[in-house]
This record gives C-alpha cells, sequence and structure tokens, in this order.
C-alpha cells in the first residue's frame, strides 16, 4: 500500500478499485514518459481491512473505486515491481493535517507490516519547484538543501519526534525545502514512520539531487 503526495485530499482516502488507470498528472515531460502503462490490481478486501483499521482508531476514512494510480505512486512501483504482479492499495494523504495527525494515521496501520504488506510513502524531503535550477549538474547541490536533509536525517534517526514535529520551526530552510504550496510532498514521511513506530528504527538507503537541490532520499522504517 502505497501514500502518495500526489493524492491531497481532506478525508483520508482508501482505494478499493479493483484495476488501475495509469494517471499522468505532470506535464512538459518527455513523451515517452505519457505511453508508460502500469496495470495494477487492487485487493478490495485488504482495503476493507485498511479501512476498518483506520475506523477502529478514530479516524475517518472514505472508500474510492474509480481513483486510478498517480505518477507519485506508479513510478516508484514500476522500478519496486516492474511486472505490476502485486496488488496495490492507494491511499491520499492530508496536507492540511498537523504531523502528529499523520504520524497517528500510520501508526493505526502498524499491524499490517507484520502480514508482510509494505507500507511507502512516496513524496520528497525537499521538494521546491520554484527554486531548482535546470541548468545545475547533479553534483551541484545548494548547500541549504543538504542542511535541511543533514537536520533531516539527524532526527529521523534518533526518532526524534518532538522535533520532527515542529520541522518548520526548527529544522534550517523548513521553508525553501518544504514551500507551503508543496507541504503534500513532505508529510508521507510522517505516515511511514508512524507505521514503524513499535520498533522506531529507520534507516537511509539512498539520497541524491537534481537542478541543485530537488532531493531523492529513500528511507526504511523497520
Amino acid at each position: 500500500m502505497l501514500f502518495s503526495a500526489h493524492w491531497d485530499s481532506q478525508v483520508e482516502m482508501v482505494s478499493h478499485a479493483e484495476n488501475y488507470s495509469t494517471i499522468y498528472d505532470f506535464y512538459g515531460f518527455p513523451e515517452e514518459l505519457y505511453h508508460i502503462q502500469y496495470p495494477a490490481k487492487g485487493d478490495p478486501s485488504l482495503a476493507k481491512s485498511v479501512h476498518d483499521l483506520l475506523q477502529d482508531h478514530g479516524i475517518e476514512a472514505q472508500a474510492d473505486f474509480e481513483r486510478g494510480l498517480d505518477h507519485g505512486a506508479w513510478v516508484i512501483l514500476k522500478h519496486l515491481y516492474p511486472e505490476a504482479d502485486i496488488p496495490v492499495i492507494s491511499m491520499s494523504v492530508n496536507s492540511r493535517l498537523t504531523p502528529e495527525e499523520q504520524y497517528r494515521i500510520g501508526k493505526a496501520l502498524a499491524p499490517l507490516p507484520e502480514e508482510d504488506i509494505l507500507i511507502i510513502g512516496s513524496g520528497g524531503t525537499v521538494h521546491n519547484l520554484r527554486a531548482v535550477d535546470f541548468t545545475k549538474r547533479s553534483s551541484e547541490v545548494d548547500r541549504w538543501a543538504l542542511e535541511f536533509d543533514q537536520w533531516l536525517e539527524n532526527e529521523i534517526l534518533s526518532w526524534n519526534l518532538e522535533a520532527l514535529f515542529s520541522y518548520r520551526e526548527a529544522a534550517p530552510y523548513a521553508d525553501l525545502a518544504v514551500p507551503l504550496y508543496g507541504t503534500e510532498h513532505f508529510v508521507p514521511i510522517f505516515y511511514a514512520m508512524g507505521a514503524a513506530d513499535s520498533t522506531k528504527q529507520a534507516q537511509l538507503l539512498y539520497r541524491s539531487y537534481v537542478y541543485g537541490n530537488l532531493s531523492y532520499s529513500v528511507w526504511q522504517f523497520n
């Protein structure tokens, strides 16, 4: 199951779809990207279990039966499972909630990994499209992006929820790294961390940058 930054809703949405279409929710990219198909299947039975878990924890949720997979979902899944041979439950995020509330939603789903169900939060730790510089090489990284990601790394590894939940005040360059207009790209990390609350173990698997500051970080929460 996957929380996508590209599905931002005021109420937690759980996909009950049996089959997904591929959504091309981006503009101005190479034509080849618009021909990629990711014909994932859903799992309505598992979706109902997810829905029930949320409601058991007092979290309002609604079912969606028609929405396809946006590129926040299928781009990642295409790399992880190129044959689209695993069932997918697509989930929305709610950027209007506090980090504590987002973490609580993930925590409500903590029993699922014990059943070999992978929970993915798809977004970006530094995602400010107004600050990117398309002329910069991947080796040229803005200092502010590095400092924000380093702060985030330190606090995640120590599972310092107090600092993380107040990241906008506590983190260096938070307003640049997580602009108010793009908060939805940052918040999936709280959903994913919440699902690992019982162990509170984190590992940074990968990080790179493009266009000066757009970061690609892969965190694993055990």
